[in-house]
């Protein structure tokens, strides 16, 4: 059987060695993609355990599991992997997990970070996420366009001499600023 996470490995030389404990993801992106197989088999006990300990405590596991039975994973994209190797104590991993709920399709597009402990076990620290349903605003498979923007943490902050970002022209301490 392939793989859930997209690897086109089998699942029993692939991620279900991590699900079970018997060995550690040793990257950044296997415990990524493991973690997505855990979300396809609602192995929410998995989850929860390769989250830093601040996330375990206020994870909801009755919550999350029932959200994610009620979810059908349709497949991971990777798009960009930052660290996260062998020799690295962080990474980010860029993705996106396409799932069905209710009979909506949706991507789920995020930048996970990823810490490395002492003992060199990887955990998951937190994500900037953003979801898409398919043929929401434009259709016709447009509706990534706009991904660029959301993934920002925050825009450059306005000098108040600067001039407006509204377009007016204006100094901002004269317009939205004001």
């Amino acid at each position: 059987m392939n793989c859930a996470c997209g690897s086109e490995l089998d699942f029993s030389s692939c991620c279900e060695p991590f699900l079970k404990g018997a060995t550690l993801p040793d990257t950044a992106e296997k415990l990524m993609r493991s973690r997505y197989t855990a979300y396809t088999l609602g192995d929410a006990k998995y989850v929860k355990e390769t989250m830093i300990k601040e996330a375990q405590d206020s994870f909801d596991l009755a919550g999350f599991e029932e959200w994610v039975t009620k979810s059908q994973w349709k497949g991971l994209k990777i798009m960009s992997i930052e660290k996260g190797g062998l020799d690295d104590i962080k990474g980010k991993v860029e993705f996106t997990a396409t799932y069905e709920v209710n009979g909506e399709m949706i991507d789920h597009h995020e930048v996970s970070d990823f810490k490395k402990d002492k003992s060199g076990k990887w955990f998951f620290v937190d994500g900037n996420a953003h979801t898409h349903r398919h043929g929401e605003g434009h259709g016709h498979g447009h509706h990534h366009h706009h991904k660029v923007e959301t993934i920002k943490r925050s825009a450059p902050k306005l000098g108040r001499n600067d001039p407006c970002s509204c377009g007016s022209e204006k100094k901002y301490k004269k317009c939205c600023g004001a």
